[in-house]
């Protein structure tokens, strides 16, 4: 019998670490360097370097308005850099947002290898930037967080809240994510990651969007309502995108998407 409980140990042992190898090459897709900027769109912009806690140093960018109708803090998703969501950072500007984007670090040009933890620190380190730096008085603040990015944004509510918080696409939770797999599933209970977007909202209590795709192939329709319904605010929206994936939002209906964004933003001043 003791023999078995050891083999079987060690057998957990084994998967734990097996678990831990994997889980930042499965949830991290970094794309190196910067491929384009807000430049190829005229947009002025001003590049920065964040230093984290931790020692390594964040690549952002900091595209301002002198009379912003909001500020946004904008936390991307697990794949690609900056460049690749350009066009809603560029759009966030011609519609009269200030936007502070950092790509997380092992990603674009900021140091270190990503990781859950790390993610936090990365959020850390862009609030206390733009508190020290960037912040406009007068102008609301607004963390905007999409897959992934939707749990840093979600961390840094319950860290610091902001006027409002905008979720695209978000998950409860990883084991959401990894529910429609069972293998994965149960792996999952060896892993160290959680990104437990609801866990962090539980302590906010201000406006909140959260725009979800009902297409959505990477993280379910379903997560992010769940995602919505438990969240504890009473000033809280929830927009579905007919027909939308899960990166194509504001692709496959712009007008609804940035309308659901305008109208959100107009709303904090009646609040």
């Amino acid at each position: 019998m003791i023999s078995v409980l050891v083999r079987v140990g060690l057998v957990l042992v084994g998967l734990k670490l097996l678990v831990w190898w994997l889980e930042p090459k499965m949830a991290f897709y970094p794309i190196p360097g910067v491929q384009d900027t807000p430049e190829v769109a005229g947009v002025p912009f001003r590049d920065l370097r964040v230093a984290t806690a931790d020692g390594q140093t964040l690549h952002g960018w900091w595209i301002g308005r002198a009379a912003p109708r909001a500020q946004i803090v904008f936390f991307h998703g697990n794949g690609g850099n900056l460049s690749l969501w350009l066009d809603i950072l560029i759009e966030l500007h011609r519609r009269d947002f200030s936007v502070l984007a950092i790509d997380y670090r092992g990603y674009g040009a900021s140091t270190g290898r990503p990781s859950e933890k790390g993610l936090y620190l990365d959020a850390d380190a862009a609030l206390r930037t733009f508190d020290e730096q960037l912040r406009q008085p007068g102008s609301p603040v607004i963390f905007w967080g999409r897959s992934i990015g939707a749990s840093v944004a979600a961390y840094a509510a319950s860290v610091e809240p902001p006027d409002a918080v905008v979720l695209e696409t978000p998950l409860p939770g990883v084991r959401a994510v990894l529910r429609p797999n069972p293998v994965l599933w149960a792996l999952s209970f060896l892993s160290s990651y959680r990104f437990p977007t609801s866990r962090f909202l539980a302590s906010y209590r201000g406006p909140l969007l959260v725009v979800h795709g009902d297409r959505d192939s990477i993280v379910p329709f379903g997560a992010g309502r769940q995602v919505y319904e438990g969240a504890p605010s009473s000033r809280k929206h929830f927009v579905a995108i007919p027909g939308a994936d899960h990166n194509d939002l504001h692709v496959v209906n712009p007008t609804l998407y940035w309308d659901s964004v305008t109208r959100f933003v107009v709303s904090l001043s009646r609040d």
